[in-house]
């Protein structure tokens, strides 16, 4: 990938995910309406210092198409260890007795929501899962990042490989990815699953950009 290539993107990345940020610092409850809905209820899974409002745009295509939706502000800005967010997360999934879900989840999001698949459903209630831009098998990047909470994406962290060599449940996932990402030099390619690549360009594009949303609502609906 080429820096200059990269650092365009970038730049026309940041301004809707900074927009993204200051908007869910406003108080803006999960709509009532994504309460309702009788397709597959819809589970949203954000990425790392990102809340349930940045796959808003996502969501609110789903909701109006029929899904129930299932935001999780309790996630907050998205912080926490993969495994523990995966069994917070999995906890939700049963206390609102949620059945056939599908998991719409953005670049951590996706690592969260594979290790719902592998490990935490032990009830099968999670049925598959779209992930966008995620880091299935780290971030070269992560080496030097800032915070444990970046540096966890390393390739070579023990939980994105175990998360790696459970390649059963890649055939559950849809992996959406753009040209080029440039918090992903690795790509978001996954064996075994069905690899969509959408012709935007930037790690936030494909949830922000029409034709990445248009990408994951007709994945939804391509197996629904």
């Amino acid at each position: 990938m080429k820096a200059g290539r990269a650092a365009r993107f970038l730049l026309a990345d940041y301004p809707w995910a900074v927009r993204a940020r200051i908007g869910s610092l406003r108080d803006r409850p999960v709509p009532e309406s994504y309460a309702r809905g009788s397709l597959a209820p819809i589970l949203l899974l954000p990425g790392v210092y990102e809340t349930w409002h940045f796959l808003r745009p996502i969501a609110d295509r789903l909701s109006a198409a029929g899904h129930p939706i299932a935001a999780l502000p309790e996630l907050g800005i998205n912080r926490r260890p993969i495994a523990a967010t995966a069994a917070l997360v999995w906890a939700e999934v049963v206390r609102r007795d949620l059945r056939g879900v599908v998991i719409v989840a953005h670049s951590k999001g996706g690592l969260i929501g594979k290790h719902l698949l592998a490990i935490d459903d032990t009830e099968q209630r999670v049925d598959r899962m779209i992930a966008v831009a995620t880091p299935f098998r780290g971030s070269q990047l992560a080496r030097i990042a800032p915070n444990p909470a970046l540096r966890a994406f390393r390739p070579r962290d023990s939980l994105i490989r175990s998360l790696d060599e459970e390649r059963e449940v890649n055939a559950r996932i849809t992996s959406i990815y753009p040209v080029i990402d440039p918090h992903i030099p690795e790509g978001s390619r996954l064996p075994g699953a069905r690899n969509v690549m959408v012709r935007v360009g930037g790690h936030f594009a494909p949830i922000s950009h029409p034709r990445g949303i248009a990408a994951v609502v007709a994945e939804v609906a391509r197996e629904g």
